[in-house]
């Protein structure tokens, strides 16, 4: 079947404007492999002499820190410098690479190559690299491998690898204790004192990178080969002072600032997550009067501007190969699509040949960009792509890398606007890609904006919910008012400590918030209360508002299937029994419910996650097959266990 071109097209190889610039989705090569990247560039023509490259951080604090690299690039483009911000090979939007390769090692090229490429691309003879956290030690690395480099901003910087190493061991370790996975069923890798693979915030780092990072101190290497260096330090707990002391000392131009920022900016989760304007601030102001200052040599690009101009149109695509057929290959591309505002996605489309029109839509888990909680969106889309499905991982309005409605604030979770993004994206997906068989799946928030759009009525077939954590959103509420773990779990915990000595203690000592203990059971109480009105009121037939049971019965009606995924011990559980009722069981192999052991909310856990993904490939290739069949769906229980592995 041909593909539906319409107008659709004209979004494909588009751009996002931002004030006095313009933002680029574009990929480039790195030795054998490709990089996903965004070259923001000033609106207005410009013969620029200084470029910058953006070297984010690793793992979960470049989910945070997306936000704020997005706004760096704006901004300084917007002062009239070519920017490029990039994803290291096996992160982000790039390229796969081997999980036991030297990142580090990697990574650095990675960085020379993003040189390059803006070289390339704008005709810049300096080049600025502006590093944040990990990516301001590849920064400092990269500088001694390549001429192109004349200064260096780095934010937050990793000056000594070995210390950084032990920060992520105590997040890796604080994460296992409150998922509850330390017990004797844990992962005995994570236990291990000195494991081989350090897994992260859901982010792995191999035994080849822990090795190099251990070798990694700036403080003890000789003295970046630039001409000057703007060091922003934490102001809360700097950690880059004496690093800084000693290059003042070696003669190098260097301006220090300890700003505050950091923490606000790559160690909040994404949705309370805000960009350090301070350190932007600055940031702009050196680099203008670094860009305007004379050149010590040239390096002009012999491209010409007509050549650049000329690359710069072509289509953006990631071939990525099939490992059952290595001739065929998958296809990624980034997508723009109108809808109030532009909506920003990456598709990965199956090979060439594929005659089925199936496709899934990843919504935002909270707000994370369109790579999902620990990248798991990317692996979803590319395994689910080499199955025969298009998959369009989507940025709702105000959220990753999309536009943001007038009006209305970034990185807002439940907006009201959302189900008008999801109609948006499926009519864009339908028109160019001639799609029949449609599905809506999403973690956390997104889970929620699945369901909702189901029961709105939105044209799909199904729906694949991951630990959905609430089920009604009313305008006004703030996202703390949605946490319900406390609520559904809490009380038992608090009835058992009744009968504890040192509880009491605490109580009399004034160490426990004792009106939070009793809002907790009266929220318990009023969940109890609904449920049981709901229960009566199905049964004579009387509509109240917020019956989740009716919605599901409603969507199942319409020919709509449902999936739940649940970590074992989620808030959801409960929740959809208190407010679905006994309408899930009713509902039988039309609404399933699937647990998955051992893993937390973000399925940080590779382990967990792997099953996780296992599961829900499961239900989209089975709930696709029942589609496509003409007989009775076979029956099932409601409430079924994932398979251990």
């Amino acid at each position: 079947m041909a593909r539906n071109t319409m107008n659709a097209n004209a979004h494909i190889d588009s751009c996002l404007a931002s004030r006095n610039s313009i933002a680029r989705a574009v990929y480039f090569e790195s030795g054998d492999d490709q990089l996903f990247g965004w070259l923001h560039q000033p609106s207005m023509p410009s013969q620029p002499k200084l470029g910058v490259v953006i070297c984010g951080p690793f793992g979960y604090e470049s989910i945070c820190a997306h936000r704020s690299a997005r706004e760096f690039g704006e901004v300084i483009a917007d002062a009239g410098i070519p920017t490029l911000r990039f994803d290291y090979l096996g992160s982000g939007d790039s390229a796969d690479i081997d999980e036991n390769s030297d990142l580090v090692k990697r990574w650095t090229q990675d960085v020379i190559a993003a040189i390059h490429e803006l070289r390339h691309r704008t005709g810049v003879d300096r080049v600025c690299l502006l590093g944040i956290r990990l990516g301001a030690l590849l920064a400092a690395l990269a500088s001694a491998e390549c001429r192109f480099v004349e200064s260096l901003v780095l934010i937050g910087p990793v000056v000594s690898g070995r210390r950084y190493v032990r920060e992520l061991r105590m997040t890796q370790l604080a994460g296992t204790a409150m998922s509850g996975t330390a017990g004797p069923d844990a992962d005995p890798e994570v236990s291990r004192a000195t494991p081989k693979v350090l897994e992260a915030g859901g982010f792995s780092l191999s035994e080849a990178t822990l090795q190099s990072l251990a070798a990694a101190d700036l403080q003890a290497s000789a003295s970046p080969a630039v001409r000057s260096i703007l060091i922003i330090d934490n102001d809360k707990l700097p950690s880059a002072k004496r690093w800084a002391e000693s290059l003042s000392q070696a003669g190098i131009e260097l301006e220090y600032k300890a700003l505050p920022g950091l923490i606000e900016m790559a160690m909040t989760a994404p949705q309370f997550a805000t960009a350090p304007q301070a350190m932007i601030d600055v940031t702009r102001h050196w680099l203008t009067a670094v860009a305007v200052r004379p050149e010590t040599h040239s390096t002009v690009d012999p491209q010409t501007a007509e050549q650049r101009t000329a690359d710069q149109s072509s289509v953006a695509e990631l071939s990525l190969e099939d490992p059952e057929s290595p001739r065929a290959k998958i296809t990624e591309r980034p997508v723009y699509i109108p809808s109030g505002a532009t909506l920003f996605g990456i598709v990965t489309e199956p090979r060439a040949d594929e005659k089925r029109r199936r496709a899934v839509i990843l919504l935002n888990p909270g707000a994370d960009f369109h790579i999902g909680a620990s990248r798991m969106y990317v692996s979803l889309a590319r395994r689910w792509a080499r199955r025969g499905y298009y998959v369009l991982r989507l940025d709702l309005a105000g959220i990753g890398d999309s536009a943001t409605r007038a009006g209305k604030s970034d990185d807002e979770v439940f907006p009201d606007e959302a189900i008008d993004d999801i109609r948006s994206a499926i009519d864009f997906m339908r028109s160019r890609y001639a799609i029949s068989d449609m599905t809506l799946a999403g973690l956390c928030s997104g889970a929620y904006h699945a369901l909702r759009a189901a029961v709105a009525g939105v044209s799909v077939n199904r729906i694949l919910m991951v630990n959905p954590q609430n089920y009604f959103w009313k305008k006004g509420m703030t996202l703390e008012q949605i946490q319900l773990s406390e609520v559904v779990h809490n009380p038992g915990l608090y009835r058992r400590r009744v009968f504890s000595l040192q509880a009491w203690r605490r109580i009399f000592k004034g160490q426990v918030d004792i009106g939070r203990i009793v809002g907790i059971y009266l929220q318990r109480l009023r969940l109890a209360g609904e449920a049981m009105l709901r229960d009566v009121g199905q049964r004579l037939g009387v509509r109240l508002t917020q019956d989740l049971g009716r919605e599901l019965e409603g969507i199942v009606a319409a020919g709509i299937r449902v999936t739940f995924v649940f970590a074992r011990g989620e808030p959801g559980i409960d929740l959809l029994k208190l407010q679905g009722g006994p309408a899930v069981s009713r509902l039988g192999d039309r609404c399933r419910v699937r647990i998955v052991e051992s893993g937390d909310h973000i399925f940080s856990r590779r382990e967990p996650r792997s099953i996780m993904e296992h599961v829900l490939s499961e239900e989209l290739f089975m709930r696709a097959d029942i589609a496509a069949d003409t007989s009775d769906p076979p029956s099932s229980s409601a409430l079924q266990q994932a398979p251990a592995k």
